[in-house]
């Protein structure tokens, strides 16, 4: 039987020997194309949004934007949808308030990163990386656990912070002791050497999560051998993805003056139709429209 709650079936594929894959969205349309590849879950990431906007990745844009943007994720596609919910939006009151209505909106996690409020991007270079107390954290943690609700991975910039492997595991025992369903290490290092050196020392109290965006050699089978990783997030690739395809067919149109050039390398219209969802609302006017 499936998993009845989007947490339960997320949990599910937390499995260390296989993990489970997600990729970033910044927009309904592009976590439906994830969940058409065969994804197994979406990251709704804070970074893609706020670069959807044009603005920086700084809590520049407000918690009802972007949980307006994971609630529309949910809707249109059926993978569990991972929330990036930065640093929970202020304290651990503001937290308290802010879970429930992503467990509401149908997230099936939310992960909240250990930084002081309004955070920084964590791959900025000469970014502000500071780090709240742990016990601090820690109330943010159990503050955002609710019956029923989505899962709760907890983040520790301590490597980003050039705090080392030392506080990066302290901090990561005391989330997973104040009710963390994983822990996510984040590393901005340009080879996997210091990840792995923390995975691998890891105690195994709860799973791992990692986004290799800093190390894209790490592969996911390498990661899998580890056996503590229960998620790997593909953090930033559909919003670059975009922008490198559009900037592409942008310089060509007004290159060739004309856009005949570019029609094999763009997806249809009937395709765009397709993803819309055109054939059902064909389907509800041949049923309902008098």
């Amino acid at each position: 039987m499936t998993p009845a709650t989007p947490a339960a079936r997320l949990r599910a594929r937390l499995t260390p020997d296989r993990p489970a894959i997600a990729m970033a969205a910044h927009n309904p349309l592009a976590a439906k194309l994830a969940a058409e590849a065969g994804f197994d879950a979406i990251w709704g990431s804070g970074f893609e949004l706020s670069a959807s906007y044009a603005v920086p990745d700084a809590n520049i844009l407000s918690m009802d934007t972007h949980l307006a943007m994971m609630r529309a994720m949910v809707e249109v596609q059926p993978a569990p949808v991972v929330a990036d919910i930065d640093t929970g939006f202020g304290n651990a009151v503001s937290v308290a308030y802010a879970v429930p209505r992503y467990a509401a909106a149908g997230v099936a996690a939310v992960v909240m990163e250990d930084k002081t409020f309004p955070k920084d991007s964590s791959l900025r270079p000469g970014g502000r990386q500071v780090l709240v107390p742990m016990a601090e954290f820690q109330g943010k943690i159990e503050a955002a656990r609710l019956p029923g609700g989505p899962l709760v991975v907890a983040r520790t910039e301590a490597l980003i912070a050039g705090l080392g492997r030392d506080e990066a595991l302290r901090r990561a025992e005391a989330y997973a002791e104040a009710g963390a369903d994983a822990v996510l290490f984040h590393s901005k290092q340009k080879t996997p050497d210091e990840i792995l050196e923390v995975c691998r020392a890891w105690s195994g109290r709860v799973p791992l999560v990692l986004v290799p965006t800093a190390y894209p050699q790490l592969s996911f089978a390498e990661v899998a051998a580890l056996g503590k990783v229960g998620l790997i997030i593909c953090g930033n690739h559909a919003i670059r993805a975009a922008v490198a395809a559009m900037r592409d067919t942008f310089a060509r149109i007004l290159a060739e003056g004309g856009l005949a050039g570019v029609e094999d390398r763009i997806a249809s219209v009937n395709e765009i139709f397709a993803l819309q969802g055109d054939q059902e609302m064909r389907t509800l006017e041949a049923r309902f429209l008098r």
